[in-house]
């Protein structure tokens, strides 16, 4: 790393996009899409895509699939993002740990 170039610390970066917002704000909105067709759309509950719409649900395997395949992307773009959240996620877990453990 050069010395001009900063990074700033990991503990302190913003969480990163969850994949529900993603799949609302850049696909759902735009193309005036329900979840409930959505899922109809993927198969799926309408319950599944609400929960990962919110938060609340995690992006797996085979809902990436089902999302690839209805709106033209594909997996590993939603494990991606998935991926992303969950590594931030435990980066903070471990980092609570080694501070109260250091304390």
């Amino acid at each position: 790393m050069k010395r001009s170039e900063v990074r700033p610390h990991p503990h302190r970066l913003p969480p990163p996009t969850l994949p529900g917002e993603v799949l609302e704000e850049e696909w759902l909105k735009p193309k005036g899409m329900s979840q409930t067709a959505l899922a109809e759309k993927m198969g799926l509950h309408v319950q599944v895509v609400n929960g990962i719409v919110q938060g609340r649900r995690a992006v797996t395997a085979k809902t990436a699939l089902l999302l690839a395949k209805a709106l033209d992307t594909t997996p590993q773009f939603w494990l991606n993002l998935q991926n992303a959240c969950d590594l931030w996620q435990a980066e903070r877990e471990l980092s609570g740990k080694r501070r109260a453990a250091s304390q």
